[in-house]
């Protein structure tokens, strides 16, 4: 089982990044996948959140409407849409799911300059 993450970077506020978690060793329609970050110094928050069913997501307040989840289960890969986005998003983003929630993608850098 593997979870590989990507697109972040270094974007100016009001910008947007998308970024992509590729999974490997199950079905992604099968399982619940989601988004946190993670700063220096505070605990991994969660950013975004998927069903197993792609029928309903949850977001931090602090991303509604700004933060899109969504995934492609041809291509196993759950994105995570960040649109307007604000130095304070600047973290580590990682992915993270599987039958029972129980792995973690490697993160991502994603830093947002004022």
């Amino acid at each position: 089982v593997q979870l590989q993450a990507s697109g972040g970077g270094l974007v100016q506020a009001g910008g947007s990044l998308r970024l992509s978690c590729v999974t490997s060793g199950y079905i992604l329609g099968r399982v619940s996948m989601g988004w946190y970050r993670q700063v220096p110094g505070k605990l991994r928050e969660l950013v975004a959140h998927i069903t197993a069913g792609g029928d309903a997501s949850d977001y931090a307040d602090s991303v509604k409407g700004r933060f899109s989840i969504s995934r492609d289960t041809a291509k196993n890969t759950v994105y995570l849409q960040m649109n307007n986005l604000k130095p304070e998003d600047t973290a580590v983003y990682y992915c993270r799911g599987g039958p029972s929630y129980e792995h973690w993608g490697q993160g991502t850098q994603v830093t947002v300059s004022s």
